[in-house]
């Protein structure tokens, strides 16, 4: 499995790792992604499924590197600190790797969040700080909210299809050292992939890359400067057939004709502050009731 380096840490990250929203897989597919080398493990305390990975990385803890995130309703800073210690429970585990705000809540002052979190680092229950779905501007007030760690990492929506976090934040993680971790890379099923791809465009790759459609969707991602992607994977089989998307790279042709034959959404920077316009006035009514 191909290594890219998490943010400026010097710690090396498999470039397919294993995401656990609305998993159902149980142990086995997580043990055998560690086995192929897909170590990196990303839940959270929304998912629920922090207690499944707990049980199958128990006796692997240092084979493994496990990212989970506490939901932004849990940001003031006892929320924090409480947050993560019942994550630690459920992972049975002393230590998180990577520890990130879920969504940014523009409720809570991000200040007060990022103390709480130099403390976990200060208190070796968490090693590294990230962020997740998260605009350039989200992005440098919580850096610039720290005093003595960096964000490492920025988790949000890119596939073949979803295309929005070109607009400025690929470019943007790249020239500041955070690494782009990537989940829905397969757009929440092939499906909506091929949905996109009136010409077959992904078929034909496929076929003259000897791979699978969803190997190449999957290659497309990580190929991509600094980004690594997280698939889900219910299935031992589904664990095979992603892990088997590193190690090569499509041709600079095979990505001309993915990108001019699947469409895509790219939303631009009005529509995307419109977007988080209305997710503050959610939040803003929902912290008065």
């Amino acid at each position: 499995m191909n290594q890219n380096e998490l943010g400026e840490t010097c710690v090396l990250l498999p470039e397919i790792g294993l995401g656990t929203w609305q998993y159902r897989g149980g142990v086995e597919p997580i043990r055998r992604a560690i086995a192929l080398g897909a170590f990196l493990l990303d839940t959270a305390e929304s998912y629920g499924t922090e207690e499944v990975v707990g049980e199958a990385v128990r006796h692997l803890r240092n084979r493994v590197f496990i990212a989970t995130k506490v939901s932004s309703r849990h940001f003031r800073r006892s929320d924090v600190l409480t947050a993560a210690d019942q994550s630690l429970e459920r992972l049975r585990t002393d230590y998180i790797d990577l520890y990130q705000l879920h969504w940014p809540n523009c409720m809570v002052p991000i200040e007060e969040t990022m103390g709480a979190m130099e403390d976990l680092v200060h208190r070796g229950k968490i090693r590294f700080i990230g962020v997740s779905n998260f605009s350039v501007s989200e992005l440098r007030k919580a850096q610039l909210a720290l005093s003595k760690y960096r964000v490492v990492s920025n988790q949000v929506r890119y596939s073949l299809v979803d295309r929005s976090v070109e607009v400025d934040l690929l470019r943007y993680c790249a020239q500041n050292k955070i690494t782009v971790i990537a989940y829905s890379p397969l757009a929440c099923g092939m499906n909506h992939i091929k949905e996109k791809d009136p010409s077959a465009v992904l078929s034909k790759v496929a076929a003259l890359a000897g791979k699978t459609q969803a190997q190449v969707a999957l290659n497309w991602c990580i190929s991509r400067e600094n980004v690594i992607a997280i698939p889900k994977a219910s299935s031992v089989d589904h664990v095979v057939q992603n892990c088997a998307a590193s190690r090569w790279r499509l041709s600079a042709e095979q990505n001309r004709l993915l990108e001019e034959g699947v469409k895509f959404r790219r939303r631009g920077r009005v529509h995307a502050a419109l977007r988080r316009a209305a997710r503050n006035i959610i939040q803003r009514l929902g912290s008065k009731h």
